[in-house]
């Protein structure tokens, strides 16, 4: 199979990475910078999973210039999408037969890329890691394991889904075919909201979320406020569900936290407006209230492009 993976961050990097050592045809197409630095330092993942280093890889940074795909994996971060969805469109217009299959967290962003290039060709899913990039732009794998999931989303998927299947058993991370995507994204989408959320509005990692009852209960209240909003979008979730959701947002080690977390110690901008933002905009879809996410939202927001400068 020839896979693009579109965006080199910590993300794009580890899968793409996992792909390409298991022996397929991975290639990246990045910005010109990020080029750059993955042509002079090259392509190295450090993890629990096992240390992997790549120097020979195939980049791209022109949309032009790539041909003969079979998936896009679309590995960038939420406030990226608007600026990529050209460069996909002019990807899948000249393959032809190439699918999409992004690892964003949300929602809104399947229908963004529906519409942008069909619904035929956009695949469910995403993934489960706690990863950053070094000063060399090198993966550290902080957590214990990872896990890429994805799922078909219409009938034309089934074959491109049965490919990627087979790489389950020769690929060092959980590669996991989900029946029901759509639901297991919403599972995430409702995890990440209060994990990230939680973790960067008191800028502290995850243990800290539950030594003070009231910081547990304004986590759990995104939960509850994030399943009504899954409700309302015809994903239905379990008593049993929702409690799982809660048990991994209090799993991780004591010093773990969230991409966002990180991203906003180091200045970086967040994924508030794709992840709370959007949140926001389905209640005022189905007119409902989800006040803690409200106030989350408007917590972090004046980070959303970095960290703000008092002029």
């Amino acid at each position: 199979m020839n896979i693009l993976v579109v965006g080199a961050g910590a993300l794009g990097v580890y899968f793409g990475g996992r792909m390409l050592e298991a022996g397929q045809n991975v290639s990246f197409f990045v910005r010109k910078k990020r080029a750059a630095q993955l042509t002079k330092e090259g392509l190295k993942i450090n993890s629990p999973e096992g240390t992997f280093e790549g120097r020979d890889i195939t980049i791209f940074t022109s949309p032009e210039e790539v041909r003969n795909i079979d998936l896009v994996i679309l590995a960038v971060k939420g406030y990226h999408l608007d600026q990529v969805i050209p460069q996909v469109q002019t990807i899948v217009q000249q393959t032809g037969t190439s699918f999409v299959l992004p690892l964003l967290n949300g929602i809104e962003h399947i229908d963004k890329l529906q519409q942008a290039i069909g619904k035929e060709k956009v695949l469910g899913g995403f993934a489960s890691i706690i990863a950053t990039l070094n000063e060399l732009g090198h993966v550290e794998h902080t957590s214990g394991s990872s896990t890429f999931k994805f799922g078909i989303l219409h009938e034309q998927q089934t074959e491109i889904c049965e490919q990627l299947e087979v790489l389950q058993s020769q690929v060092k991370t959980k590669l996991v075919r989900e029946e029901n995507i759509l639901k297991s994204m919403w599972k995430k989408y409702i995890f990440i909201t209060a994990f990230s959320g939680i973790t960067s509005a008191m800028q502290l990692p995850s243990g800290f979320i539950v030594s003070s009852d009231a910081t547990f209960a304004t986590a759990k209240r995104v939960i509850l406020e994030m399943t009504m909003l899954a409700e309302q979008e015809g994903i239905i979730l379990t008593d049993q569900e929702i409690e799982s959701v809660g048990k991994t947002l209090i799993s991780f080690k004591k010093e773990a936290t969230s991409s966002m977390h990180q991203d906003l110690r180091k200045g970086l901008p967040i994924e508030v407006e794709h992840l709370h933002g959007g949140a926001l905009r389905l209640a005022a879809k189905h007119q409902v209230e989800v006040p803690v996410i409200e106030t989350l939202y408007g917590i972090l927001k004046p980070y959303e492009n970095g960290r703000p400068t008092i002029s």
